[in-house]
């Protein structure tokens, strides 16, 4: 390969920090990010793209974004044309990403009726319309039992994702015909990168799209209330692992109810290593087998030895789009595998991400052993993501895989925000932009100094 020129580690260089875009594109990016400064423009954007296009025409409406914001920010409309920018970028030492962003045009009104409707279905092809009552009571992730948290539950006031979001895809959920729509998409577009990025490229995945979010929702608490859990048996916070409990400490846990059978028979699945416990749960044979979810997630009660769900019942057609989801993503990366393109899983909303980031992990498990393959996203606004980071590096150190990751600040601040003082739960997010660049660099610093370490081994 030709020889690269010295990275520039100090930023200070604006020769080398440009030299890739022509005076043009520097000009335009000036322009289109300070209009997107802007506050009315940014929250009126559709009003005001409408108008524009009422006025001059659809061709001239086209030539106008193109020279504009579209040329800032997409790299063209399909295969062909987007490889002058993928090569031009490629002769500068920079790899590509490629994200499919096509979305719906839905109102607001339209958005929220279908994340409703999707929460009220309780059999395989209804779409029922929703009543005042479903965006509170569900089949799938809304069942307010004993110990429940008010973050991974539904909310109408915020049942359209798209509230205060202008940096991220959204889907929404309308049947399972539509998912594996989205998995043919995503298809395509691993072969889009294969072709013109040669194998070097990247490919982002939005795991909404793949199947009914609610699954994520109540995947996500389950998560969370088995934290809570480990607390409560054994003290500490945090991930499971970090607690490096053993088998043997939660016998003494159970005291006369070890010996219960179905005490014994959690103790089988829970899955450790000689420094203590990884998960509670078997994921790696949860993602695997037909494993019915509403008998797999119980804890026994420290103080009776009985059994307690940490899920609703949920039904099998539910069941069944668990399993469809997780058949899509393993197709994808399965197909990005094959051609030797590498899987970023986006990160999406703080109510979603525990279940996706526990997907995402075991999907690394399983594909990331000889190379980097599937990646994680960290976003730092978050004030617990650098202890994510570390406990998922640890999990990679013992279960013996690549982890790799995106790490960005996040698109959903406004809304993580809004939804925490809405429904009373505390606030997930830095206090502040300074905090949230500390977390970044924290975050950053503890990566690179891995990756020394690892190089210097």
């Amino acid at each position: 390969p030709p020889p690269r020129d010295d990275l520039d580690l100090s930023f200070n260089n604006p020769k080398d920090a440009f030299k890739s875009k022509k005076t043009s594109e520097l000009v335009r990016a000036y322009l289109v990010y300070q209009i997107c400064s802007i506050n009315w423009v940014v929250e009126n954007n559709d009003m005001l793209m409408k108008r524009l296009r009422q006025v001059v025409g659809q061709r001239l409406f086209e030539m106008i974004m193109k020279a504009t914001f579209y040329g800032q920010f997409v790299a063209g409309e399909d295969q062909d044309k987007i490889r002058p920018t993928i090569d031009r970028l490629r002769s500068f030492g920079v790899k590509s990403i490629l994200d499919y962003s096509v979305e719906e045009d839905l109102s607001q009104e339209e958005a929220e009726k279908r994340e409703v409707s999707a929460l009220s279905k309780s059999e395989a092809g209804q779409d029922p319309e929703p009543t005042p009552q479903s965006a509170s009571t569900s089949s799938c992730g809304d069942n307010r039992e004993e110990g429940y948290l008010k973050q991974f539950h539904v909310e109408q006031r915020f049942a359209d994702r798209r509230y205060k979001v202008t940096s991220a895809r959204t889907y929404f959920y309308i049947n399972e015909a539509a998912c594996e729509k989205n998995m043919e998409a995503f298809l395509r577009s691993i072969d889009a990168v294969h072709n013109a990025t040669k194998s070097t490229g990247l490919m982002a995945v939005k795991l909404t799209a793949l199947g009914r979010p609610q699954l994520l929702l109540q995947l996500s608490e389950v998560i969370m209330r088995a934290r809570n859990y480990m607390q409560q048996v054994g003290g500490g916070t945090g991930n499971v692992l970090t607690h490096h409990k053993t088998i043997e400490d939660f016998q003494r846990y159970f005291g006369e109810h070890k010996n219960k059978p179905e005490v014994q028979e959690f103790m089988k699945q829970i899955t450790s290593d000689n420094r203590g416990i990884v998960h509670l749960f078997p994921w790696s044979n949860i993602l695997d087998e037909d494993m019915n979810l509403s008998d797999t997630f119980r804890v026994p009660d420290p103080k009776s030895g009985q059994m307690r769900r940490l899920i609703s019942q949920i039904s099998k057609q539910e069941e069944a789009q668990f399993r469809n989801m997780l058949r899509r993503l393993n197709t994808v990366i399965q197909a990005a595998n094959e051609v030797d393109v590498r899987i970023m899983v986006d990160a999406e909303q703080t109510y979603f991400q525990p279940a996706i980031s526990r997907i995402t992990l075991e999907m690394m498990r399983r594909y990331n052993k000889d190379k980097f393959l599937v990646f994680n996203t960290y976003q730092t606004y978050l004030k617990n993501t650098y202890n994510e980071i570390v406990t998922d590096l640890e999990q990679a150190q013992r279960q013996n895989f690549y982890w790799a990751a995106k790490c960005v600040r996040g698109a959903y601040i406004e809304q993580e925000r809004a939804r925490a003082a809405a429904m009373g739960y505390e606030d997930p997010t830095c206090e502040n932009m300074e905090a949230t660049t500390a977390s970044y660099h924290k975050c950053l610093k503890e990566i690179l100094s891995r990756v020394r370490g690892e190089m210097k081994g």
